[in-house]
């Protein structure tokens, strides 16, 4: 956690030139200082706010896209699905030539028996 506490150089020296450009007449160097830690803080606290609003839409987004990709694939194996069915279907004008040919040759056989 000590890691997340440390303020950025630059979170500080942007939170002094605030506490400075709003500085009252009259106010103390230690009142300025202490304006600027609030400052700091606030800056702090919006930027692990972004970082986290960040974090999620990157997560939602990733969640999206698998989403997406689930789709497609489920897509493209009922597409297959339904190849696989419109080959295997069995016409019946083979079926039909078959028993044609077969009923033919009882018949020449019964005919020169």
């Amino acid at each position: 956690m000590a890691k997340y506490d440390k303020i950025s150089p630059e979170t500080q020296q942007e939170a002094m030139k605030i506490a400075r450009a709003n500085q009252k007449p009259g106010q103390t160097k230690e009142q300025t200082q202490l304006i600027a830690q609030g400052i700091q803080k606030g800056i702090d606290e919006y930027k692990k706010q972004m970082k986290a609003r960040a974090r999620e839409a990157s997560r939602q987004k990733k969640l999206q896209t698998k989403a997406k990709q689930n789709q497609q694939v489920q897509q493209d194996e009922q597409d297959e699905a339904l190849e696989v069915i419109e080959v295997t279907r069995h016409h019946p004008l083979p079926w039909a030539l078959l028993a044609a040919s077969w009923l033919g040759f009882v018949a020449v056989w019964l005919w020169l028996r």
